[in-house]
């Protein structure tokens, strides 16, 4: 069948050969850094020491666990919300209404989790569970992706997003062809995008914190410091919520494999990472150094532009994306607890630079488009891209 007629991007990730090797091996890549964390070596780079067995991936508790977690979530997102804002303009003219009540769900789940916990619930017993919750996620992601695509097949042209209808089923499958999949005014794309994944990373890092005050009495001055900046990084973002209406994710790209398994699965299990670390290979960590490493993670607060005008002055006038900066230097900060012995803690860092490099190169393009010759003199005045006179 021909692709619909309608603007098209031009193809990613080396079209459909990368995103059929990207379907591979982006799982791959999580369950090898899950594996690598638990094990004595703790390497980033080389096999891991032992394969899993299916017994050790599947369990029908961790997929009755991961249908009530997502159950939960849903549920807290169609509760009232303290606000319903409107997203950018569609090529149709119309503007869809999204709920802001992120920070709401972050703080109920909480409560609920506390409530659980002192009525018995074993929270030190999910870092045990998360290589078949990981294995169920991902099995998630592929059914939800493909449920994703056969609902695109009748979605008016004008719902497509442009990097998804290449006419090749693997490249769109992986990119997304709807923009904004919805039943009803439930969307599917903004409640992945911060919901499940997000507070689900910062309920398995309490749990692994939970699971190191078990085996060694209390936890770690490291584990404190990685739950504590990652809990922030994550209240932050559901506060701000409605700030993400303005984002790449939302407003240009599709809903599909790369964003639904990145969102429910990469992201909880993934980001995890230092904390996963920390229960099986405890550092040493003193105050000095923790203060300093905390005054690493406040550098993050570089501000980001909110209107349209392009900035000249300040951090804006040093690096066309300082925001990115910002977003590394935190993920510097978030690996430094885990001292430097191993290079796996740091895999974030190495993911995240690479990420942002390519997500900079996207925001360059669609910046040249929307402001031309403006956009054009804003690089000659400000040349470096993230890091000021490196890059």
């Amino acid at each position: 069948m021909a692709p619909p007629e309608g603007p098209r991007a031009p193809l990613e990730f080396g079209g459909p050969l990368g995103a059929a090797a990207l379907l591979l091996l982006l799982p791959a890549t999580m369950f090898h850094l899950l594996l690598a964390a638990r094990s004595g070596p703790a390497r980033l780079l080389g096999p891991p020491a032992s394969l899993p067995g299916l017994e050790a991936l599947w369990s029908p508790r961790a997929l009755l666990l991961w249908l009530a977690w997502l159950g939960l979530q849903a549920a807290l997102y169609l509760l009232p919300a303290r606000k319903v804002a409107e997203g950018q303009e569609l090529e149709d003219k119309s503007r869809l209404r999204y709920p802001i009540n992120g920070f709401q769900a972050l703080v109920l789940t909480a409560l609920l989790v506390g409530l659980g916990v002192s009525a018995g619930l074993p929270l030190g017993a999910l870092p045990e569970m998360l290589l078949p919750l990981a294995f169920v996620a991902t099995l998630t992601a592929f059914i939800f992706s493909l449920f994703l695509y056969m609902k695109a097949q009748v979605a008016p042209v004008s719902a497509l997003a442009p990097g998804g209808i290449s006419g090749n089923p693997i490249y769109d499958f992986f990119l997304g062809r709807e923009l904004n999949p919805r039943i009803c005014f439930f969307d599917f794309k903004y409640f992945c995008e911060l919901r499940p994944g997000l507070i689900g990373w910062v309920l398995i890092n309490l749990a692994l914190l939970v699971k190191e005050a078990e085996l060694r009495g209390s936890p770690s001055l490291a584990m404190w410091l990685v739950n504590g900046f990652q809990l922030l990084y994550v209240g932050d973002a559901l506060w701000h919520e409605e700030a993400i209406l303005t984002t790449m994710d939302i407003t240009h790209d599709g809903f599909g494999f790369m964003l639904a398994f990145g969102d429910i699965a990469w992201v909880p299990f993934t980001y995890s990472l230092q904390a996963q670390f920390l229960l099986r290979h405890p550092q040493p960590l003193g105050l000095p150094m923790a203060s300093a490493i905390c005054l690493i993670n406040g550098l993050e607060t570089i501000s980001t532009a909110t209107g349209r005008k392009l900035l000249v002055s300040g951090w804006w006038g040093m690096v066309r994306h300082p925001n990115y900066l910002g977003d590394l230097i935190m993920a510097l900060a978030w690996s430094l607890p885990c001292g430097v012995s191993h290079l796996l803690p740091y895999f974030y860092l190495l993911y995240f630079t690479a990420l942002l490099v390519h997500r900079e190169a996207r925001d360059e393009r669609q910046c040249l488009q929307k402001y031309g010759l403006a956009w054009q003199e804003y690089c000659r005045r400000v040349p470096y891209r993230i890091v000021p006179y490196i890059y």
